[in-house]
């Protein structure tokens, strides 16, 4: 359960498809989709 903050909801959610991933300077961060709208979600750090 990895909680992220929705941009066309504005509100936090939880992420559906989490997907951890590497930024350009080495940094974790993870990837997802909002439940309620479908849009790309995105948070930096460790899940």
């Amino acid at each position: 359960m990895v909680i992220g903050y929705c941009v066309k909801c504005r509100d936090k959610r939880e992420m559906n498809g989490t997907q951890a991933v590497t930024m350009k300077n080495g940094k974790p961060a993870t990837k997802g989709t909002c439940p309620t709208c479908g849009i790309s979600m995105f948070r930096i750090g460790k899940a």
